[in-house]
């Protein structure tokens, strides 16, 4: 399985997701500038975290234009796997390949911390290297998590099983203490109907050695391997 990482100028974790891919999962993996639109080949495409031109306009809003994106597009409606990691969350939104918007953290501060997440099920290419119920101990480091969607889609998202993480307490438990920036119905990750394209706040990337703190963030990535293997 090969990965791609878009580099877009202000991106920060294009190297953290690079290594997580290349020294923790063994495989092969490439960066792709923001300017092309040749993908090299590759399975499976991070759009990682950082600030996309600055976050001018709103976070994802210019790096959605980006010629790369193109691309991108193509690649997720061919069927091949799409994660995009905190600011990439809010370019595909911004893009329109996954619902919803990111905006403000409640109290408008920049949050940088590790979090807990529920996985909410393990019928994806997300999270089937995961177990039902199970907490993940992840960072975040963003100003706009934020997740809001309308009533319907929110309704569409939980109907269909699209909601793949929800930040919560140590024991699993969804509470508004657990919930750092505000997001609805403390969702920290989400992915398309089709099940190919998954955003989310928290940076699996950086949880993916004990030195790190946490290496529940190989359970998220190592899924992505484990998918296409079975392809």
């Amino acid at each position: 399985m090969k990965f791609g990482v878009i580099v877009f100028p202000g991106s920060n974790c294009d190297a953290d997701s690079f290594y997580a891919v290349r020294d923790v999962l063994k495989q092969p993996v490439d960066y792709i500038w923001h300017q092309s639109t040749d993908l090299k080949g590759s399975d499976c495409i991070i759009v990682p975290g950082g600030f996309s031109y600055g976050d001018y306009l709103r976070t994802g809003a210019v790096a959605r234009f980006s010629p790369v994106m193109s691309a991108v597009e193509e690649h997720a409606n061919r069927g091949g796997l799409l994660l995009g990691i905190c600011n990439g969350f809010q370019i595909l939104c911004e893009a329109h390949l996954l619902p919803g918007v990111l905006t403000a953290n409640t109290g408008h501060k920049f949050i940088c911390r590790h979090v807990n997440l529920r996985v909410e099920h393990t019928n994806s290419a997300f999270t089937k290297a995961c177990s039902q119920g199970q907490v993940l101990r992840i960072p975040i480091a963003h100003g706009e998590g934020n997740y809001y969607c309308d009533a319907d889609t929110l309704a569409r998202l939980e109907g269909s099983g699209q909601i793949l993480f929800r930040y919560c307490d140590e024991f699993g438990n969804l509470t508004q203490e657990a919930n750092p920036n505000g997001s609805l119905a403390n969702i920290a990750g989400i992915m398309n109907e089709r099940g190919n394209v998954a955003g989310m706040m928290p940076h699996p990337e950086r949880a993916a050695e004990s030195i790190l703190g946490s290496e529940d963030g190989k359970f998220v990535l190592e899924s992505l391997v484990s998918a296409m293997v079975k392809v």
